[in-house]
């Protein structure tokens, strides 16, 4: 290496050049570098298993330790029941003793004075006709519903096809269900001005998805954060349980039907009790029902979880799985599956249930 020494007058050196001579390699050292070790082949006889993908939990987040409480709500399967037989065994016994025991209370009314046998003949026909109109209405909310489940499995199937056709029909279906709410009279408008581009059946279904159900979507979470907030208000001031366990299921009801209207499913009672019988199989599979005080810990924090008062803890647990029959409402009505856009958990309503506790202020 060499430098200039030369300086100036008032002390400063001048720019010098310096050059830098290449390091010495191993090979050229006198220490010779030991001979590499080459191993000989062997053969194994230990079968190797590798892992699907789907089975892989750092590839698929979804079969992380929290996937029962991530799990989707599904309707159940129907099948066939001893039970449902003899359950219409005894209501078809039970119809024709009513109608037994009808027809001999008009026969004696007649017997009486004929105005008494035609104003029962009168007020049968009334009932006879308000019952066929519960009947309508039940099956039309059966069906309502039943449509909602068949485009969601069809939506499946038309993303693996390779023509547009059968995803264009879905999505004509959807819009169908829809346009009796406002919230997508936009997103009908934006499909419709696509109807003529070509788009392939995974991105047409993401594109309906966005446009129709992204605006539903942020309704059904302000319908379960409200509704999460007055049950963990009410139950944390309320000073019976039982009124606390009344409450929690008329919000739950009330949290289950409204989403089902969001969503174009309108069910009606008998609709409103298989929804519930869902949503109530789901989470208690899933283990959603047996909550405590570690869900309290996990929630608001170890520390202060002891420091607050019993009340307050219950009120927070109560709406906590208010929010999860919530979502699992949101999965069994929407009427596409979460792909597009990103389904909401229960940790995206555990800041805003307690505020004034985790520090966070609700936006």
């Amino acid at each position: 290496m060499t430098k200039s020494t030369e300086n100036e007058p008032n002390g400063n050196r001048r720019p010098a050049a310096f050059m830098l001579e290449p390091e010495l390699s191993g090979k050229g050292s006198n220490n010779k570098a030991a001979p590499p070790v080459v191993r000989k082949p062997q053969s194994f006889d230990t079968d190797v298993v590798l892992t699907p993908d789907a089975e892989d939990p750092f590839i698929n987040p979804a079969l992380g330790a929290d996937s029962d409480a991530n799990a989707i709500a599904k309707p159940r399967r129907k099948g066939f029941s001893f039970g449902k037989v003899a359950l219409s065994a005894l209501g078809i016994l039970v119809s024709l003793a009513f109608g037994l025991w009808t027809d001999q209370l008009i026969r004696d009314l007649f017997s009486r004075a004929d105005w008494l046998g035609y104003t029962a003949l009168a007020v049968v026909a009334v009932g006879i006709l308000a019952v066929l109109a519960i009947v309508i209405r039940e099956t039309a909310g059966m069906m309502r519903l039943a449509a909602v489940q068949t485009i969601k499995a069809e939506a499946e199937a038309a993303v693996l096809e390779t023509r547009p056709a059968r995803a264009k029909a879905l999505v004509k279906r959807l819009c169908a269900i829809l346009e009796v709410n406002p919230d997508t009279a936009r997103g009908r408008a934006t499909l419709k001005a696509a109807e003529d581009d070509i788009i392939d059946p995974p991105q047409l279904i993401d594109l309906a998805e966005r446009e129709l159900l992204g605006p539903l979507d942020r309704r059904a979470r302000a319908l379960i954060l409200g509704a999460s907030k007055r049950v963990s208000v009410v139950t944390a001031v309320s000073p019976r349980a039982l009124v606390d366990i009344l409450y929690v299921l008329y919000e739950a009801a009330k949290l289950v039907r409204a989403m089902a209207e969001l969503y174009g499913g309108r069910p009606g009672t008998l609709g409103m009790v298989r929804l519930m019988r869902d949503v109530i199989a789901h989470l208690a599979v899933t283990g959603s029902i047996a909550v405590g005080d570690s869900i309290v810990q996990q929630l608001i924090g170890h520390g202060l979880a002891s420091k607050l008062s019993a009340r307050l803890g219950e009120g927070v647990v109560n709406g906590m799985m208010t929010a999860r029959i919530g979502i699992a409402a949101m999965d069994l009505c929407r009427p596409l599956p979460f792909k597009a856009l990103k389904r909401p958990g229960i940790a995206d309503f555990a800041g805003d249930l307690t505020p004034s506790v985790t520090g966070r202020n609700p936006a």
